[in-house]
């Protein structure tokens, strides 16, 4: 299908092919290259649509906005169109971290501002907390371990988003990889500008106290992605989670699935009103993060106990007495009885002289070992 983006078209989708709108007359494709398939949204300040670039061989599917702003007023639409174009200069600077989608064309086309971007296919962590539920904490850590180096390089390009929240973190299907979409909020944060104060931008119940007024600065977006994780644990919207009369968030009481203290105090650091109190750099989240990480738990294996020695006989008992009757029999045999060799067996010889010698010295050794045996049944 070709949809025509003529925002008067009263029957904007044609069959696929089609050059010029078959209701209105407009180019289908802009700049002869871009053609839209279906619309995906529309916010205050435009329209987004899907759809492919026909200038490449595999037709790779991208995403058109196109400026439209809803608001009335001269003021208020040329500082949307500023918005519009400032988004451009933030993706081209931007879009070349994996984890921000690339600006691939910025132009004007019948009087309208058009942007392309990179397509990322997925869905939004508010889609996936519709589809799947509350999230757990290791759920939630892998939002923060995945996001907060994005937005890290966000800030170090003096960029403040202004506008996060679950529907612009996309999860991308493919390696899970999430990305941080919709620059079209953002600030660039110098000096002057930061002591300034601006528009007022942002989504409400994700919004910093102090960019509700007009004065973002990096610490906002901690905040705002905090809120961020405290919706997703608890799948309640930020107005039900906060106590206007004590101002303080009540997030703890609507847990569904436990979280540890220690990640709880993360999540209450990115949530304090006063910008001097609450987290000043995404490093500072990531270094608590990693020293809190728990460590796996290992299962501890004891070693098996150690045989048990044989009880040893008691002296005067039969059992000992036997043993040891065993054991001189043996010694004996060994001063009585040369070692001979198992492959020339010992051939058997008349008596000779010695062998009174011989008897003599067996009943010697008869006295010694009894003498022996006497002194052990003894103890």
């Amino acid at each position: 299908m070709s949809y025509c983006l003529n925002p008067n078209c009263t029957n904007p989708q044609n069959p696929a092919g089609t050059k010029f709108c078959l209701t209105c007359g407009s180019k289908v494709r802009l700049k002869e290259r871009y053609r839209t398939v279906q619309p995906l949204g529309q916010g205050g300040f435009g329209r987004t649509f899907l759809a492919v670039d026909e200038d490449k061989p595999s037709h790779p599917p991208c995403v058109i906005k196109q400026f439209f702003p809803q608001a009335q007023g001269t003021s208020t639409v040329q500082k949307a169109a500023q918005l519009f174009t400032q988004e451009a200069v933030r993706l081209d600077e931007l879009g070349k971290h994996p984890q921000i989608p690339e600006l691939l064309a910025y132009f004007c086309q019948d009087n309208h501002q058009y942007l392309v971007q990179e397509f990322i296919e997925g869905e939004d962590l508010a889609q996936e907390l519709a589809r799947k539920g509350v999230f757990t904490e290791a759920q939630i850590r892998d939002v923060l371990n995945n996001l907060l180096p994005v937005l890290q390089f966000v800030h170090q390009h003096h960029v403040i988003h202004r506008d996060i929240k679950p529907e612009n973190i996309i999860r991308r299907n493919r390696d899970k990889q999430l990305f941080l979409v919709d620059f079209g909020a953002s600030k660039v944060a110098t000096g002057t500008a930061l002591a300034r104060t601006g528009t007022v931008i942002g989504s409400v119940g994700y919004v910093a106290p102090e960019q509700s007024i007009g004065k973002a600065v990096f610490a906002s977006d901690i905040y705002s992605l905090g809120v961020t994780c405290i919706h997703l644990l608890t799948g309640i919207h930020p107005f039900d989670l906060f106590d206007v009369n004590q101002g303080v968030w009540v997030w703890r009481q609507r847990l569904k699935n436990p979280v540890s203290d220690r990640v709880a105090k993360i999540l209450d650091k990115m949530l304090v009103s006063a910008t001097n109190q609450r987290y000043q750099s995404v490093a500072e989240i990531l270094q608590d993060l990693e020293s809190q990480t728990p460590v796996a738990k290992v299962k501890s294996v004891k070693p098996p106990p150690p045989a048990s020695a044989p009880m040893k006989p008691q002296p005067n008992s039969p059992q000992y007495g036997k043993g040891l009757d065993k054991e001189l029999a043996d010694l004996k045999s060994e001063f009585l009885q040369p070692p001979t060799s198992k492959s020339n067996p010992p051939k058997s010889t008349p008596p000779t002289k010695g062998s009174a010698n011989t008897q003599k010295t067996k009943s010697q050794m008869d006295r010694e070992l009894e003498e022996i045996k006497s002194q052990f049944l003894e103890e």
